[in-house]
């Protein structure tokens, strides 16, 4: 059976060609198994109850089945297809049922217990403490002290929330890929510059179809949202856009996320008192930085207080100027991006358009390649031998300085049919060593930028740029850990609110004078990007900042609020909710049909439940933690320093889930964070 089934089979690196749909269930039924059966030995009367025994042997488990179902994940958000959502939701359920299952194991919570106990305890490697404090904590979380009827209501709702979160996400790609809209007349996509048109031609080829299709993935709808003159087609992709999986818009109903989300809310509100905490935005900050929802929402209003009154004076500027500039009498949400890109335009004489050609994708992922070497001292080269689920993807061994592979990373950075929307960092390997095995961390790195189109390389925009600094610095957190059990290394373990950081902190050097200078050139002329148009890029940093973070906290305090103040008797409220946080800090309103929450799959599908401000919360952390190579800087050196980048590496990145985030934080900066960081980070101080 191991033989045939490539899910079971012990290798260093998935063989992705070789899996198919009908392998997943087997593979995790036996797998499941077999899991069972280690745990039962380990509790077994008379079974040793050391570190090795109680904690690495969990650990192995764990590995086993993360061999099997990280590429299965992995195939089922980037090579989607009907006969694999068959078969994945199911086995979706089956682990999330074993997963609580081995939550509410008492034996193994004992013998977990136990090891916390024992006299030598406090002379374990730190690193050791932690991963027990971690699974008693887990324990506590998965309702191992409830008693029946409580434990089995538990796990019932567990497995019903895997399910609808799987659905949820489904249906969001399912409405993205239905609309469409055909153009054979290539004037109605006026304003849409060349690169736009060429990625539309290319959308309507996929289809065999003439002339141009937009469609609802990202770069369609970025190019006509930002640049289209016609203001009907802009209105249309916006309405499809905003409207997806829901009871509106042009598929009204057809893939609708509104039952979805009110079961959904029921159900984790159900959960977290049955736990013991009052509601789920409670039981969310239990494996946080923040200590409590009131400094949570202390943190979002006062950022809230600060922010909105810059975003008023935005959009009123903006409205003023559309009006006399663009003829717009009324300033429409789908009218917002286009004449803010026009302003742009005008105010700081800097297109995107013009700055694309400087940034073309093979010497961008070049120069951020160059840059982590100076930084880090590693280096990243391409393999051709890799087994990988699509031509675009390439893979990387990343080698230390004295030439040592110590990790590798899957790239594919194209959208596509088929591939789920967004970009992110995932686990295909964890680091782990033991006596019965050295797994080196594997990475998956995933964007979705419009592809190459004829004759010329992919070109990007430079929030693009950011983007794939962004989870290159979740990339690199998970690759360079030292930390050799899996469940508190990379970003396994790491509180939530503190996770981005290693991302976010990436993204400044994408402004950095000195970082662009190993890859802003000119795709066929390789000139240097110029100092002037730097210069420009650098005065817009901070444009329309104030609407930028009211938005963020518009997110931020809808998610909170709504698992915070979910009461049984008056459902989820969803749009209710989000009204009253946009009255409190929105300066845009848009129209009553809009459906935001129905395709926010961060919160409903995305592991960001009551957790979205940790986006915000982290960058506060990763502006400060910039401040440090700033500072270096100011007294004539550079941001681009090995033995600060080594500092960071060995205090942030290194440790995992070893210690608490902020005491990480303060090895490296010296100090506790500073607020007004993320204040200055977007000009806002």
């Amino acid at each position: 059976m191991d033989q045939e089934n490539p899910l079971l089979a012990d290798q260093p690196l998935p063989a992705f060609s070789q899996i198919r749909p009908e392998h997943v269930e087997p593979a995790i039924d036996a797998i499941l198994a077999d899991y069972r059966a280690g745990i039962d030995a380990l509790t077994a009367p008379g079974a040793a109850k050391d570190f090795a025994t109680v904690m690495l042997t969990q650990e192995r488990l764990e590995q086993r089945l993360a061999h099997a179902w990280a590429p299965v994940g992995h195939l089922h958000a980037v090579a989607d297809s009907e006969a694999l959502r068959a078969v994945y939701g199911p086995a979706e359920e089956k682990l999330t049922e074993h997963a609580i299952e081995l939550g509410q194991n008492r034996a193994l919570y004992g013998a977990v217990q136990a090891l916390a106990d024992a006299p030598g305890f406090a002379t374990l490697p730190r690193p050791e403490q932690a991963l027990v404090e971690h699974a008693l904590r887990d324990f506590r979380l998965s309702g191992v002290a409830l008693e029946e009827p409580a434990r089995s209501r538990y796990r019932e709702i567990g497995v019903t929330l895997s399910r609808l979160s799987t659905e949820f996400s489904n249906a969001v790609l399912d409405a993205s890929e239905a609309w469409h809209e055909h153009i054979t007349d290539e004037r109605d996509l006026a304003g849409v510059p060349e690169s736009g048109r060429a990625v539309l031609r290319q959308y309507a080829a996929e289809q065999e179809l003439e002339g141009f299709l937009v469609t609802l993935k990202q770069p369609s709808v970025q190019a006509v949202l930002t640049y289209a003159d016609n203001r009907s087609l802009r209105e249309r992709v916006y309405w499809a856009y905003q409207t997806r999986a829901s009871d509106q818009g042009p598929d009204a109903g057809k893939f609708d996320n509104s039952e979805r989300i009110e079961r959904i809310m029921r159900l984790r509100h159900e959960a977290a008192q049955l736990l013991g905490f009052a509601n789920a935005a409670e039981e969310s900050l239990a494996t946080k930085m923040a200590a409590s929802p009131t400094e949570v929402m202390e943190f979002l209003h006062d950022l809230a207080a600060r922010a909105r009154p810059v975003a008023q004076q935005e959009l009123d500027e903006l409205r003023a100027w559309a009006q006399a500039e663009l003829g717009l009498d009324n300033l429409e949400p789908w009218d917002v991006a286009y004449a803010a890109e026009k302003l742009r335009v005008q105010r700081y004489a800097l297109d995107e358009e013009q700055l694309k050609p400087y940034f073309p994708l093979p010497a961008v992922i070049e120069g951020l390649f160059g840059l982590t070497g100076k930084l880090y001292g590693i280096t990243l080269a391409q393999r051709d031998d890799v087994d990988v689920w699509h031509p675009d993807v390439c893979y990387y061994d990343v080698r230390d300085a004295d030439g040592r592979v110590f990790a590798g990373a899957y790239v594919d950075l194209y959208a596509r049919n088929g591939k789920r929307g967004g970009a992110w960092m995932d686990v295909c390997r964890a680091r782990f060593d033991d006596t019965a095995q050295h797994q080196l961390p594997i990475a998956f790195l995933t964007c979705n930028f419009a592809p190459p189109t004829e004759g010329r390389p992919a070109l990007l925009k430079h929030d693009d740029v950011l983007t794939l600094f962004h989870e290159f610095g979740h990339g690199l957190h998970h690759l360079l850990t030292e930390i050799a059990l899996p469940s508190i290394g990379g970003i396994d373990g790491v509180e939530w609110d503190a996770v981005e950081l290693p991302s976010q902190f990436m993204e400044n050097f994408g402004w950095n004078r000195e970082a662009l200078d190993l890859f802003a050139r000119h795709w066929q002329t390789g000139e240097a990007l110029p100092e002037e148009l730097y210069q420009r890029m650098l005065a817009a940093r901070h444009y329309h900042a104030g609407l930028f973070l009211v938005r963020q906290l518009e997110f931020a305090l809808f998610d909170f609020r709504l698992h915070l103040e979910y009461d049984p008797a008056r459902g989820a409220r969803t749009m209710e909710v989000l009204e009253e946080v946009r009255q409190q800090v929105a300066v845009l309103h848009p129209p009553a049909w809009q459906r935001f929450p129905h395709a926010f799959t961060h919160i409903f599908a995305g592991g960001y439940a009551a957790g979205y401000y940790s986006y915000l919360w982290a960058e506060l952390l990763s502006a400060d933690a910039f401040g440090a190579f700033e500072e270096l800087t100011e007294h004539g050196g550079s941001a681009i320093d090995r033995a600060t980048g080594e500092r960071f590496r060995r205090e942030i990145l290194a440790v995992g889930a070893s210690r608490p985030a902020l005491e990480s934080f303060v090895a490296f900066r010296g100090r506790k964070p500073e607020p007004e960081a993320l204040l200055r980070s977007h000009g806002l101080a």
